[in-house]
């Protein structure tokens, strides 16, 4: 395009009413843009204002002196971009309120132009010069953005990193910068706390990542920001406040896992009992661990709640208590395990009916005189009277320790 009288007509048509222009675009990316007005940071709209009028500035400078817009008329795009990062406004969101503000000052453009016919011809240049800078101010915008989100991610999940692990020793938090982030997260020295401990139960796949899983759980420990996850060796540790019983937590955990299943990533839950201030998140995370650990590597959430004391006590795998078991109850348990394991299957589901060998019978779908030869023949091997309660406790707990349910 070459300089002309006429453009030079049209710009300056289109300065005299820019304030109203630019006044235009912000309004209108703030209407159809959700990110734009659900941020709370109240510098975004000046920021937004200020970006679209150095953007117009540029291309009406262009324009007057008849030249193709370059990169180096959309330096502030780069300080813009960096900001939104920042205020929380993505990628595309960003890119959309970039072209609003276009499609805004082309519909000055063409509304000064229709007033003589000459200027409305010249025109037809001008939405040439248009479709130039939006191609090249997208493309600043897009890379410049792109990397100050690397950036940013980087310098955030240091952070997060160095405070879930300050909270897992139990380290005081010094006034800092993760002071202020534990803050922000509503991890307040006083908060009730619970810890997540995620691990997928399968391999993942090569186009598979651990970090759609930290930015799934992430997600759906805590609403408004609340709560931190973090990518720890090969499982994902989070700590969020809660508030009552924790049920809105585990509601969102079930979705993000139904969620990852649905992307085939099969995930491994444990959540922790409520635990009262931050000093108790190492215990809280080693609640989390064993919850996992009963899941027996299938995928699920499990709560620490949903288990019985015996249950608890056999997870955590006392080799004191491996000893306690006598020769005989293992030399049977060892034996029933080479084989078939029928006869540990019907210990388990015999007490899982409340000793109701009728019950068992039907759930093992076999006959109930079955379940009487098989009791007799386990209290002949193993010695136990298994019409005492001690006896049969003994070899139920024996039989858990030895040869964990599948």
């Amino acid at each position: 395009m070459e300089a002309a009288p006429l453009i030079g007509r049209i710009v300056d048509r289109v300065t005299v009413d820019l304030e109203a222009t630019i006044d235009r675009s912000v309004a209108r990316t703030w209407d159809e843009v959700p990110a734009y007005s659900a941020s709370r940071d109240e510098s975004l709209r000046p920021d937004l204002r200020a970006h679209t009028r150095s953007v117009f500035d540029a291309v009406l400078r262009t324009m007057r002196s008849g030249r193709r817009a370059g990169r180096d008329d959309f330096r502030s795009s780069v300080e813009q971009a960096r900001h939104r990062v920042r205020q929380g406004v993505a990628l595309v969101d960003f890119m959309q309120g970039f072209r609003i503000g276009q499609e805004t000052l082309w519909e000055a453009i063409v509304a000064a132009a229709k007033e003589d016919p000459d200027t409305r011809l010249a025109a037809l240049d001008l939405a040439i010069h248009v479709m130039n800078v939006i191609e090249v101010g997208s493309s600043v915008a897009a890379e410049t953005y792109m990397v100050a989100q690397q950036m940013e991610l980087a310098d955030d999940d240091l952070l997060r990193r160095d405070l879930v692990e300050d909270l897992l020793a139990a380290r005081e938090l010094m006034p800092g910068p993760k002071a202020d982030l534990a803050a922000e997260c509503g991890l307040a020295a006083a908060s009730s706390v619970v810890v997540v401990v995620a691990k997928p139960s399968t391999a993942l796949r090569p186009d598979q990542s651990l970090r759609e899983v930290v930015t799934t759980v992430r997600t759906s420990i805590g609403a408004g920001g609340q709560g931190i996850a973090v990518l720890r060796q090969d499982h994902v540790v989070g700590i969020t406040p809660v508030h009552a019983d924790g049920a809105d937590l585990i509601k969102g955990l079930d979705r993000a896992h139904r969620s990852l299943q649905g992307r085939g990533i099969h995930l491994g839950v444990g959540v922790s009992t409520v635990h009262d201030g931050l000093a108790e998140v190492p215990a809280a995370r080693h609640e989390a661990v064993l919850a996992r650990k009963s899941l027996a590597g299938e995928p699920g959430v499990r709560r620490l709640a949903e288990l019985s004391p015996l249950d608890y006590l056999l997870l955590l795998d006392d080799a004191t208590a491996r000893r306690l078991i006598t020769p005989s109850m293992r030399s049977f348990i060892e034996e029933d395990l080479a084989q078939s394991g029928a006869l540990i299957e019907t210990i388990r589901l015999y007490a899982a009916c409340d000793l109701n060998a009728k019950a068992a019978a039907e759930r093992l779908h076999v006959h109930v005189n079955t379940v009487y030869y098989r009791l007799e023949r386990i209290s002949e091997r193993t010695g136990c009277e298994l019409r005492s309660f001690a006896d049969f406790q003994d070899l139920l707990v024996a039989a858990r320790l030895l040869a964990p349910a599948e």
